[in-house]
């Protein structure tokens, strides 16, 4: 029986990303030059867009890059390239915060 209940969904803080410059390229779009203030990025983390302390936007990060190289995470203290997907309305100043979601199973 305690399979069949839904599992308890929590948020869990990973990073906070300050996006420093804004790029637009033909070929990817809206380049986001950010780097990281606080913990650490992973490719495959959810994110929400903050702006003036309201949120903008909540999604998935379609691209991250170092430098030149596609990379799976980035740690606090370094520079970073982001594309996110289905957002282009990036501005300087905005504050990216990403978070995993954890499924913790219910037990009776």
């Amino acid at each position: 029986l305690s399979g069949l209940l839904e599992p308890k969904i929590r948020k869990k803080f990973m990073g906070r990303v300050d996006i420093r410059q804004v790029f637009k390229l033909s070929r990817s779009g809206v380049v986001a030059g950010c780097f990281v203030q606080k913990g650490m990025v992973d490719r495959k983390a959810k994110i929400v867009i903050m702006r003036n302390g309201e949120e903008v936007f909540s999604g998935e990060i379609s691209s991250l890059k170092r430098f030149k190289d596609d990379v799976r995470d980035v740690a606090e203290g370094f520079e970073c390239g982001m594309v996110l997907s289905g957002f282009e309305d990036l501005q300087e100043g905005d504050i990216i915060e990403a978070f995993e979601i954890e499924k913790i199973a219910r037990k009776l």
